[in-house]
């Protein structure tokens, strides 16, 4: 338990409280209001806590909040994660640990990887399971669709198809199966109660001597960006950097393959992209 900070706390509510309408919340606008926002009276009704009990938290005095009652105003507030944590810090309180990656694809992506028209895009979650991917990104991992949605996973791709030896001798490789398992080492670490990361990674330390090997090491961090380079049956060879981009507000992580403007591989993912756009979806 960390120090409670009251007229954080309270300036916190009070701000949080200004900027939800009743419609959000599922109340009643009811007659005009001299101020924006939720009553005191409405926060405590959703929070199920009493008025008077909240009034005191709001004017930084009263009892120490529990982590019931932090959780509440936190659902009562429509409060994101790290809102969310933040609640809890200045509460006094260690933020509750996640239960598992967020696995919905927030609608604003789903629209951006659909804008990527030219570049092959997709979304996984912290466990690497892939969300959601553009039409460009089939030519690299295939039409998910039509696999089953416990086998759309990267690590496993990764650690369980068969390989030439030689494909573990470039350095590119080997860099991007190692940052792999350490984010994934991180997810593990951030998500002990996902029943999905602990079986991924049971099974892979049972099959994969080269993932039990990286996994041993005990490295921790995030993914960064590698040269990836690609002999495609279809486009030929290809050369790209695989950047990774961290979602914050929910864990996940956009992954792009970005050509070099100019190069070869730019002019065969514009050639995808405008046989993909000539060929009505579905077909």
């Amino acid at each position: 338990m960390t120090t409670l900070r009251r007229a954080e706390l309270a300036g916190f509510l009070r701000a949080r409280r200004g900027r939800l309408r009743p419609a959000e919340v599922g109340l009643p606008e009811g007659v005009r209001r001299r101020t924006p926002g939720l009553r005191r009276q409405e926060v405590a009704q959703l929070a199920g806590i009493s008025v008077d009990y909240y009034i005191r938290i709001e004017q930084g005095r009263g009892p120490h909040p529990s982590r019931q009652v932090l959780a509440a105003l936190a659902r009562a507030l429509l409060l994101g994660r790290d809102e969310r944590a933040y609640l809890f810090r200045i509460a006094g309180e260690n933020p509750p640990e996640a239960t598992g990656p967020a696995r919905a694809v927030p609608p604003g992506l789903r629209h951006l990887l659909d804008a990527m028209a030219e570049t092959p895009a997709f979304l996984v979650d912290a466990a690497y399971e892939v969300l959601a991917w553009n039409r460009l990104a089939t030519w690299f991992v295939g039409d998910l669709s039509a696999m089953p949605a416990d086998e759309r996973n990267m690590v496993r791709w990764m650690f369980r198809r068969e390989v030439p030896e030689s494909y573990w001798g470039d350095p590119e490789v080997v860099r991007f199966a190692r940052t792999s398992v350490a984010d994934l080492r991180a997810a593990y670490g951030r998500y002990p109660a996902d029943p999905a990361i602990a079986a991924l990674v049971t099974e892979l330390l049972g099959v994969s001597p080269r993932f039990a090997e990286l996994w041993a090491e005990h490295e921790v961090g995030e993914r960064r960006p590698t040269v990836k380079r690609v002999a495609h049956p279809e486009l030929g060879p290809l050369e790209f950097e695989c950047r990774v981009l961290q979602v914050p507000e929910t864990d996940q992580r956009l992954i792009v393959y970005v050509p070099e403007p100019g190069s070869p591989t730019q002019a065969a993912f514009r050639r995808v992209a405008e046989r993909a756009a000539a060929t009505p979806s579905g077909s």
